[in-house]
């Protein structure tokens, strides 16, 4: 494996210009179930592969590209105040509790500056597994959320390739989710390419319904979770075109007799159904797919455009192996679509509510391990190709090891507009039967 050697390493912390401050005054911000949920699983880890700049499409030299984005980083921190400061927490003593919340102290983000001298775009682009040297091109590897106590709430790190740069970023996940994670990555291209206010201010207040106390009391011990055995996985990205989202779109609401079916559950079934079929369950085997809802237009207000903090929460569907291969790709879609549509208004905060009674932190253990389940991710409606730092878009997107295990899958656009690209990760002997599964690959446009 080609090595990845880091050249430097520091904090950044955000500028000071008070005059365009979106949060003047702000120290503290207290932290909401949607939050506290994810303390005990992994970050959230992201990059964007670039072609090495062209002097003429940038307006920095070369050898100033690090400092260029060193130095709009820090501008754009100043629109985003919690990503450079820590997590703070107190103890009550009266119920023997803890509580957190985000301490906005500019403690500064990670910055890393490495360089991988062998490995090129071409290698990462046209791999037909993703090369475990991915991996090492993010920060703060191996970090739980809960350790942002003491670690940065986010990192970055770039990485000089033989031809090109890959920008990894690592955010805590009780900082915020995927909508936050690339309203940020979006606003510092923008930054970095020359803009002087973001398009999209971040609304920093929390959302919490007016009876609700606050900070939430924890249990005072959250960290006791043994250590997992991870099996060895593969990483394989499947691309879906428009065209083949629409085709099985189409069969699945055709099969049902319906046009509620979105392509979203129309092909999260065509690959839940196959990923079934290559593990060979038997039929009564309990199968899970696992669905991140969002929150944000699903209140009643909904949340402010620009919310930043989490505003998800996970739901399962369950059924049998049995059940899932037998009733098609149209049922199977419609399963999770029921489950979908019924996540209201009431529903949210129903959970949101209850979770204070009770709270539940999930571990990986609970949440994604097991060759039953498929965990869901990301979104392809991210805006990810227009993440331009002003010398070109990227090429691909590529997540690094933060929360892998057998089964998880993580959704991307695709360069191609309407495209999808499907991440998955998963025991090899399970990758290597899904890409001879004919009825799989049939929908999978050929690299």
């Amino acid at each position: 494996m080609e090595e990845v050697q880091i050249i430097s390493n520091c904090l950044v912390g955000a500028t000071s210009n008070e005059s365009i401050s979106p949060a003047k005054d702000m120290s503290k911000i207290e932290m909401t179930p949607w939050d506290l949920q994810f303390l005990l699983l992994d970050t959230i880890q992201k990059g964007l592969l670039f072609h090495k700049p062209k002097e003429e499409n940038h307006n920095t030299p070369k050898s100033s590209l690090i400092d260029h984005l060193k130095e709009s980083l820090s501008r754009t921190l100043h629109f985003f105040p919690p990503l450079a400061g820590r997590f703070s927490t107190i103890e009550n003593m009266d119920d023997e509790t803890v509580s957190f919340f985000i301490n906005c102290n500019n403690g500064g983000v990670e910055f890393t500056h490495a360089s991988a001298p062998k490995l090129t775009v071409s290698a990462i682009l046209d791999s037909t597994r993703v090369p475990l040297i991915v991996h090492h091109l993010f920060p703060l590897n191996n970090i739980r959320n809960i350790e942002c106590v003491t670690e940065p709430l986010f990192g970055v790190q770039i990485t000089e390739l033989v031809d090109g740069f890959f920008i990894g970023c690592t955010m805590s996940h009780s900082l915020g989710d995927g909508d936050c994670f690339w309203h940020f990555f979006n606003s510092w291209s923008e930054i970095s390419r020359g803009c002087q206010i973001i398009s999209k201010i971040p609304v920093f207040e929390r959302h919490f319904p007016e009876e609700m106390k606050i900070p939430i009391h924890l249990p005072l011990k959250l960290d006791d979770e043994k250590l997992l055995e991870i099996p060895p996985l593969m990483e394989r990205i499947f691309h879906l075109s428009k065209e083949s989202i629409c085709k099985l779109k189409d069969k699945a609401n055709s099969e049902m007799d319906v046009k509620s079916i979105s392509s979203l559950q129309a092909f999260l079934a065509h690959l839940w159904r196959s990923v079934t079929r290559c593990r060979k369950l038997d039929d009564e085997k309990e199968v899970v797919i696992i669905i991140i809802i969002g929150a944000r237009t699903r209140l009643n207000p909904p949340l402010p455009e620009g919310y930043f903090g989490n505003a998800v929460h996970i739901k399962k569907v369950k059924i049998t192996a049995g059940e899932l291969l037998k009733n098609g790709l149209g049922w199977a879609a419609m399963q999770m679509n029921k489950m979908v549509v019924s996540q209201n208004s009431e529903e949210v905060m129903k959970f949101y509510k209850e979770w204070v009674e009770n709270p539940l932190v999930f571990c990986k253990g609970s949440v994604l391990v097991g060759n039953t389940r498929l965990g869901i991710s990301s979104s392809p409606r991210y805006n990810i190709y227009g993440t331009d730092f002003g010398w070109g878009k990227p090429v691909a997107v590529r997540s690094g090891m933060a929360n892998k295990s057998d089964g998880v899958i993580t959704l991307f656009p695709g360069v191609e507009e309407g495209s999808v690209d499907i991440e998955v990760c998963i025991l090899p002997e399970t990758l290597q039967a899904l890409e001879n599964d004919q009825e799989f690959m049939e929908a999978i446009t050929k690299n």
